[in-house]
């Protein structure tokens, strides 16, 4: 006998049981729309962790918990009269089918293409209707700003990614990443200077500039900076364990000079180059 599989339907009636007031789980009925948003942040970031590491079983449990998520939102909106989640999906697949005129010309399902049009069509004519598209959804809700409907709750690089991205849309760029490069130099002068004044909260603003600087880079060379600098934290957790190991076998750990642990640290830096 196969084990019985639950549905998406499941989900949603598992998630009014839980909100019932009379039926329902107490920890489930004191959430409300601002106690969740830490919740969905973290199974975000969790997703993206799993994916990073490759870690494939670990994915359906993951993309469930962020799933979640939104049926809890869902939920919130059901009970005050404001949406449930089929206009969620309703609304998503609405827009879909909006943005993509090369694969639905009519804007619906039934009138999908056929031949190998749509495979044809280059990346960069994909990309340029899309943006196309979001930004007259953007004067329709009328917008006053590129930057308006970037979010202010995402992680600080993100947003900087962000809003660097929109305000070069319309031509506020380098030309390429050697006028990035000037610019983060030019920033990490200024950070000098704050600090041979002795000025440490000047420096500190600096340090900001060079930042957001630095993400402009990664923009310009297609690169993700929050997805950089995770691994890259991942990179030197890595490092710094092979450094802490060795310590510990040769019984210098906590006492161990800065020479001394740079020794390792490149050890462990050559440890990865032979693999």
């Amino acid at each position: 006998m196969s084990e019985h599989r639950y549905d998406l339907d499941d989900l949603l009636t598992l998630m009014a049981v839980l909100r019932d007031e009379r039926l329902g789980c107490p920890w489930d009925l004191e959430q409300d729309w601002d106690s969740i948003v830490p919740h969905t942040l973290e199974e975000a970031y969790e997703v993206a962790d799993v994916i990073e590491r490759r870690a494939f079983d670990e994915l359906p449990g993951e993309l469930g918990d962020l799933l979640f998520q939104v049926v809890y939102y869902c939920q919130f909106a059901a009970e005050e009269e404001r949406f449930d989640f089929h206009d969620v999906v309703h609304i998503l697949t609405a827009k879909m089918l909006r943005r993509h005129p090369h694969v639905f010309p009519d804007g619906t399902l039934a009138t999908r293409r056929t031949d190998a049009t749509a495979a044809e069509v280059a990346t960069s004519q994909v990309h340029g209707r899309w943006e196309s598209l979001k930004a007259e959804e953007r004067a329709e809700r009328a917008a006053t700003s590129v930057l308006d409907d970037v979010p202010r709750t995402l992680p600080a690089l993100s947003r900087a990614a962000k809003l660097s991205k929109r305000a070069a849309r319309v031509g506020f760029d380098w030309p390429d990443a050697r006028g990035v490069i000037a610019k983060i130099r030019e920033e990490l002068d200024e950070v000098e200077q704050a600090l041979a004044a002795e000025d440490r909260e000047q420096a500190g603003e600096e340090v900001g500039d060079l930042l957001f600087a630095v993400v402009n880079l990664a923009r310009t060379l297609n690169s993700d900076p929050e997805q950089r600098l995770r691994a890259t934290n991942t990179k030197f957790e890595r490092r710094f364990r092979y450094v802490e190991t060795s310590l510990i076998e040769e019984g210098t750990f906590g006492e161990a000079s800065l020479d001394e642990m740079e020794y390792h640290w490149q050890r462990a830096k050559g440890t990865e180059s032979n693999c």
